[in-house]
């Protein structure tokens, strides 16, 4: 009997424990659009559609064994990096993936959860631009993480821009600024890379919703593993979260809506 072979990408990032954001929602982006998921999980964190009570960090030493261990078997085609909570982990992970250049990384800058709560610790935004910007192919910050990399505020599209531009400059070599934080029934996003600026508009949808920049990052590292260029890769990620925010529901008591990824690739 012929085994059938999946795309690999691995998701660095942390866990979830309501299931709709992190290593969860990384997970099932990746089988939406058909790849095989691993993870290295740099935190657990115990929340839910109410909040985040609590974050425990992971040791870097378990960390780096996790990527060790997932590099060392599988033919990993994509890495998609999330929260990361200290510098030190930052560093550590920089560390274990300089070997695998070779692997397209996709980086979210992950500093504060949907609910405000801070997923961060020390002087992380440091350690991003030091450690991680040099090696990413596409960054992926929404605008308070933008404004944060940048130290600058960012008011409208042509801000946007503005910033994708000098973000770009600080190492990375594209930015995907996403503007879902700026006002307006429409939302602009806009990729700055080799090949020039790319602008990409939806309407927006109503709700607060939990995991759209997670699945956004990893449907991109997916559709990358998958054997895309950038620019369909993200376009293929962007369409595929507005799909599933379409579709999204309301699982526990809070408000928080989560994606429904797989609906979105049956477009159900």
């Amino acid at each position: 009997m012929a085994h059938k072979s999946l795309p690999i990408a691995l998701t660095i990032a942390g866990s979830d424990s309501g299931g709709g954001a992190g290593i969860q929602a990384d997970l099932r982006s990746f089988a939406a659009f058909g790849v095989h998921g691993l993870s290295a999980i740099t935190a657990i964190t115990a929340q839910n559609t109410r909040g985040v009570q609590a974050i425990e960090m992971q040791p870097q030493r378990i960390v780096s064994a996790q990527i060790n261990a997932v590099l060392g078997d599988f033919d990993v085609a994509a890495i998609k990096i999330g929260m990361l909570g200290t510098p030190a982990l930052a560093r550590t992970i920089s560390a274990a993936l300089q070997p695998r250049r070779d692997i397209p990384l996709v980086l979210d800058p992950v500093l504060v959860a949907t609910t405000g709560a801070e997923l961060s610790r020390g002087r992380l935004v440091a350690a991003i631009k030091r450690y991680l910007l040099p090696i990413a192919d596409l960054l992926t910050p929404n605008v308070p993480e933008a404004e944060q990399l940048l130290d600058r505020t960012i008011r409208n599209r042509d801000d946007l821009l503005a910033a994708a531009v000098a973000l770009r400059q600080t190492g990375a070599n594209a930015v995907l600024l996403k503007g879902g934080h700026l006002p307006g029934s429409r939302v602009h996003d806009v990729l700055v890379g080799a090949n020039g600026v790319q602008w990409f508009t939806h309407t927006r949808i109503d709700g607060e919703a939990h995991g759209t920049g997670c699945s956004l990052a990893a449907g991109i590292a997916a559709s990358l593993a998958c054997g895309a260029n950038l620019e369909d890769a993200v376009a293929a990620a962007i369409d595929f979260v507005h799909r599933a925010l379409a579709r999204a529901y309301r699982p526990g008591k809070g408000d928080l809506l989560v994606l429904d990824h797989f609906a979105a690739m049956r477009g159900t």
